[in-house]
């Protein structure tokens, strides 16, 4: 059979819509020639028609064209190749259009600037200190709280003096500009003044973030724990404080920290020799933070930083400088300051000089005022503090700086509205002290505490080790076994050896027949047999529980 086309062409006139054509087919009897048109619009102002005729012998099929006008124009459909595979929009990609994994991208890896991870062994000893300090946080009766981790930034901003530039700030995420809390006192505050609360005594162990330049070997970190500790409400004057002292020292003896003193000083003491120096009231803040640094800095240099960048005249500076350099025994030094009248022209000197003398008695009844210096150099460069300023730091062998401190703000509250309620408190340093635990430690943690390990020696007991873990489980026993079904003997036994796990348990099909159990000493290298339902309550015996 031949087909003949004939493609004439005929002008039109575009027209607004394009049509479409349904065909439908009927079939006769005789011979019939068929004609089918197809029309089709261009993006262009001609129309083209296509007539196809055959002819046949065979019964005819007659197409009836409809037209149906469509609102949007179709485009023309392209030409298909003979043999051509049409295309699978969702076939997947061969492996080739792959990216390739970097094997060496974990090379890159690093935590954020000021940040780290920790591992097992290192939070195995955090949770250790973490217990220390609050068992004895709870033996002084502190109940515990949590505030958010950020907060709105109206509620940071002006508390911290000079750190105020420590902060860091987010994003506005819907209207509210807010700010990672710096430490846990201001929250503290606001949480008392949000709450209406007249008295608590409590602690409060959590993250806070400062935009600090961090030094990791000095235990310096842009993310860190705080445990702070405080007491707030309307109390005699300094039994609250000494309390916070005393535990203070307390910790830090039961942490083992070694060698250490807890420098202490007076906000109206150090407002009082201001005062005397001729510094004006305004400076009084300024002038303070720089004495904070006497620490880390030689005097000539906050000298300079006190008269070329705060303005405060040289002979002022001068006179700073002698009350400054003062430090001993807090009981002798007080009687010296006193006798020597060098602070007899400043009435709030003479306020904060009766306050440390009620204090030392009271630090005596604790038993820890050996623990103490009086150090005029002292400052706390935060601005609530309002009273007794105190800070802990190691006496040999370290470089990390202050591992506690803390003191008296009684104005803090008051800021966010309603009665002013005074509080004293401190906050321990947790990453300082685990930077000298660190450094200081030369025996291996055991970070896994595994009490007993669960070893079958046969095929199919899988289940029969399940039910001793269940059995120890269910009596406060911390045991484990191998996530294998049929496990060797040696991988488990490695294993046990790896988490110096102290007890193993070994059973076989033979112990199973018999009601028994192999138990192990893994320190003492000593084995027994011991009936099944006996090991419960043997275990339990060697493990004094």
């Amino acid at each position: 059979m031949s087909d003949q086309v004939t493609q004439p062409t005929t002008e039109a006139t575009a027209q607004p819509t394009t049509a479409a054509t349904t065909t439908t087919e009927t079939t006769t009897p005789t011979t019939t020639t068929a004609t089918t048109t197809e029309t089709t619009t261009a993006t262009t102002t001609e129309t083209t028609t296509a007539t196809t005729t055959e002819t046949t012998t065979t019964p005819t099929t007659t197409a009836v064209t409809t037209t149906q006008p469509q609102s949007k124009p179709q485009s023309k459909p392209q030409p298909q190749p003979k043999n051509a595979t049409p295309k699978n929009p969702s076939a997947k990609k061969s492996n080739d259009s792959k990216p390739k994994k970097d094997k060496n991208a974990w090379k890159n890896l690093k935590t954020a600037k000021g940040t780290r991870d920790s591992s097992p062994e290192q939070m195995a000893v955090r949770e250790k200190v973490f217990k220390i300090i609050t068992d004895c946080f709870k033996r002084h009766g502190a109940v515990t709280i949590d505030t958010p981790a950020f907060e709105l930034k109206e509620t940071l901003t002006g508390k911290y003096g000079e750190d105020s530039k420590l902060i860091y700030d987010l994003d506005d995420q819907g209207g509210e500009i807010c700010s990672l809390r710096y430490d846990l006192t201001v929250p503290l505050a606001r949480f008392i003044a949000m709450n209406r609360i007249k008295q608590i005594k409590r602690y409060h162990i959590a993250r806070v973030y400062r935009r600090d330049n961090p030094v990791m070997t000095k235990g310096r970190f842009r993310e860190f724990y705080q445990c702070d500790f405080d007491i707030a409400g309307i109390y005699d004057s300094m039994i609250p404080d000494s309390e916070c002292l005393a535990l203070m020292v307390e910790i830090l003896t039961r942490l083992q920290m070694g060698a250490f003193e807890v420098k202490l000083n007076h906000r109206f003491l150090l407002d009082g020799i201001f005062e005397i120096c001729g510094v004006p009231e305004d400076k009084f803040r300024t002038i303070c933070s720089a004495v904070d640094k006497l620490d880390k800095l030689p005097w000539a240099e906050v000298r300079k930083e006190m008269v070329e960048q705060k303005g405060l005249a040289p002979e002022s500076a001068d006179k700073i400088e002698k009350f400054v350099c003062l430090k001993g025994r807090p009981i002798e030094l007080r009687e010296q300051i006193l006798s020597s009248g060098m602070c007899a022209g400043s009435k709030k000197a003479q306020t904060a000089l009766e306050e440390l003398g009620l204090l030392f008695e009271y630090l005596s009844a604790y038993q820890v005022l050996d623990q103490i210096v009086l150090d005029l150099s002292l400052a706390r460069g935060l601005d609530y503090y309002t009273g007794l300023i105190y800070e802990a730091v190691m006496t040999e062998g370290s470089e990390v700086g202050s591992i506690a401190a803390g003191g008296r703000y009684d104005g803090l509250v008051g800021i966010f509205g309603g009665e002013d309620i005074p509080a004293v408190g401190f906050s321990i340093g947790i990453e300082r002290i685990l930077t000298i635990m660190e450094q200081r430690s030369r025996e291996q943690v055991r970070a896994c505490e595994t009490e007993v390990f669960v070893v079958s020696i046969d095929k199919g007991l899988v289940r029969q080790r399940m039910e001793i873990c269940r059995d120890l489980w269910a009596n406060d026993i911390k045991a484990e076994m191998l996530a294998k079904k049929d496990p060797k003997i040696q991988a488990q036994l490695n294993y046990a050896n790896t988490i110096k796990t102290p007890w193993v348990i070994v059973f076989g099909a033979t112990e199973i027949e018999q009601g028994t159990v192999q138990l192990k000493n893994m320190i003492l290298s000593q084995q027994e047999t011991i009936n099944r339902v006996d090991l419960v309550g043997i275990l339990k015996q060697r493990l004094q529980k």
